[in-house]
């Protein structure tokens, strides 16, 4: 019976160690974030790539391929992330102006966002997958969501009519190896 309990009393010791050495080992509220790589490319094939400071949807062949943007992702809830590009260091964000609300990059890095600070909502986004499609609706603009042009190298935006034939709002979004 002495045993027994000098078992528990060591287990418990444990687990308090680790669990006191887990949370000293991040702030309070924050938690280490795992930064995932994306390809995305919309339903007519269109890939992301930079020109000139803004993300552009685009048909890249040959040796532009090198041009793709991968999409870095942050899990903030289960549908819900924040997204950017060049490594985390420039992140899209729904940008509110006046009554214009448009795709912005803004250069924050991903990893220091916050679900948790209102601020940081314009960075958020919902994903929502049907079959093989996933669409991003902002989650600062409900009812905006990330879309592409028809025409090919126009700049990806933010859309609140993705049933309109003009906009693609369908991409194709797939873990990089």
């Amino acid at each position: 019976m002495e045993v027994c309990r000098c078992h528990h009393g060591y287990l418990i010791s444990l687990l308090l160690f680790l669990f006191h050495s887990e949370t000293a080992c991040y702030p309070l509220g924050k938690r280490p974030c795992e930064m995932q790589a994306f390809r995305i490319w919309d339903v007519t094939q269109k890939t992301f790539y930079l020109r000139n400071n803004q993300l552009v949807a685009g048909y890249l062949q040959g040796p532009n391929t090198k041009l793709e943007e991968k999409i870095d992702v942050v899990p903030i809830e289960p549908h819900a992330m924040f997204l950017g590009i060049h490594g985390g260091k420039l992140c899209l964000a729904c940008v509110k102006s006046g009554n214009e609300i448009k795709l912005g990059l803004e250069p924050v890095n991903i990893t220091d966002l916050s679900r948790n600070n209102e601020e940081d909502k314009r960075f958020a986004f919902i994903r929502s997958d049907s079959g093989p499609t996933t669409s991003f609706e902002s989650a600062a603009c409900p009812g905006w969501f990330l879309c592409t042009a028809l025409e090919t190298d126009q700049p990806v935006g933010l859309t609140n009519a993705p049933q309109d034939a003009v906009q693609v709002t369908k991409f194709y979004f797939q873990q990089d190896q």
